[in-house]
This record gives C-alpha cells, sequence and structure tokens, in this order.
C-alpha cells in the first residue's frame, strides 16, 4: 500500500494515500499533542504532514531499502516538524490539500479516550500504531463473519478474543446461540487463529521484508 501510495497520480494511487491517512493518522496525532502541541496545532500539523508527503510524493522514496514503515514514517514525521519550525507563515491545514478531516473524526475525543500513560511520546507512538494494526485486524475478522452471516455468532463471540472463557465459560452464550459447548470453544479457537493471521497479515504491510515480520509482531505486541 505504500509503494502504490507513491506510484504517481493514478486514482490507485490517491486511494492508497488516503487509506494510509485513515489507517495511521492517530499514532501521528498522538506523537504531536505528547511533544506539547495543543489539539488545534496538532491536528495541523497531521494534515499538513500528510499533505506534504502528498504534494513531494515522499511514499515514491518509500522503497524495500527503506525497512519498517512505523519507523520510517516516525523519521518523516520529525524531518516536517523541523522544516516547519524554520519556515515562518506556513500554511495551516496543509496548505489547503487535506487527504483526511481530522475534525470530521474527533481527533482529541478519540485522543483523550486512550489510557493514560507515562510512556514517551516515541513509545506511545509504538503503542498506538500497535492499537491501530489490532484495530484493523479486528474489522476485517468482523467483516469475514458477516459476509459469512455470521453477524450474530461473532457479536456473542469476539469478547472471547482477548479473554479467556473458564470452566463453563461459554455455557450461557452456547445457549444463546443454540449450540453446544465444546462448538463454541472450537469456533474461538478458530476465530483466535484468524485473528492473530489478520495481525500479522497487518504487519506484513509494513515492512519491506518478509524476514522482519517476526521482528516487528515482537516489538509490538510481545515487548521484544
Amino acid at each position: 500500500m505504500v509503494l502504490q501510495a507513491g506510484a504517481g497520480t493514478s486514482p490507485d494511487s490517491a486511494e492508497a494515500l488516503e487509506r494510509l491517512c485513515r489507517a495511521y493518522w492517530r499514532p501521528i496525532y498522538g506523537f504531536l499533542r505528547r511533544k506539547g502541541l495543543n489539539p488545534h496545532d496538532a491536528q495541523d500539523a497531521t494534515q499538513g504532514f500528510f499533505a506534504a508527503l502528498l504534494r513531494r510524493n515522499d511514499f515514491a522514496a518509500a522503497d524495500q531499502a527503506k525497512g519498517r514503515f512505523r519507523t520510517y514514517l516516525l523519521g518523516a514525521l520529525q524531518h516536517f516538524l523541523s522544516d516547519e519550525r524554520d519556515r515562518a507563515g506556513a500554511q495551516k491545514r496543509g496548505g489547503g490539500v487535506a487527504p483526511i478531516s481530522l475534525d470530521e473524526t474527533d481527533a482529541e475525543g478519540r485522543y483523550l479516550a486512550e489510557p493514560a500513560t507515562e510512556a514517551t511520546p516515541e513509545r506511545a507512538y509504538d503503542q498506538r500504531w500497535a492499537t491501530t494494526l489490532l484495530e484493523q485486524a479486528f474489522a476485517q475478522l468482523e467483516s469475514e463473519f458477516r459476509a459469512a452471516g455470521k453477524v450474530a455468532v461473532f457479536g456473542q463471540l469476539k469478547r472471547f478474543l482477548t479473554q479467556e472463557a473458564g470452566p463453563g465459560g461459554y455455557d450461557a452464550v452456547a445457549a444463546e446461540l443454540r449450540l453446544q459447548p465444546g462448538t463454541v470453544a472450537v469456533t474461538v479457537h478458530r476465530m483466535r487463529s484468524r485473528y492473530r493471521e489478520l495481525l500479522r497479515a497487518q504487519v506484513a504491510e509494513t515492512v519491506a521484508d518478509p524476514k522482519d515480520v517476526d521482528d516487528e509482531f515482537r516489538a509490538l505486541f510481545l515487548g521484544g
């Protein structure tokens, strides 16, 4: 998706850039807020940053030698901030070219809803990045269940993606779904396996070399 965003001015390129902005603006915005920017300036800087990437076609340089998109994007943001500090009278709101409207997404409300942390802005950026990948994998899993006509099953079982049922823990939901507890247990096991596959696929989209997937996965989710 990163390479496609830098491929030119085609509709596919524009769509890829919009997807990137919508997927990863929250780590960027959170980093800026923790760096001390107020909500208005953080929104301006987030939009301006993505607009600058679009205007300069910086994604065209994000080739296979660039490694992890997470670190590439943070480095690009820090360069952008440095440039903006040196540029008096910089245009606001991305100079009139904003790939995404943060006002519509209630950027500050989402930021304030995140758990309080004493982490550095850089570490908080990584944490928000990991959460973004989890959310995207979850949305994909939900979409798959919906396509299979199993919305009710997903709604009842999604909580077991991150919590153990305990003895008899599937009994009530099994009765609700008119299934055997053993069937529910198998379904949950498959859901968890698929969720992990989708999460790894999300991670794979953000690294240049497939060999880096395991390292990036450990760094984001296992504290490695």
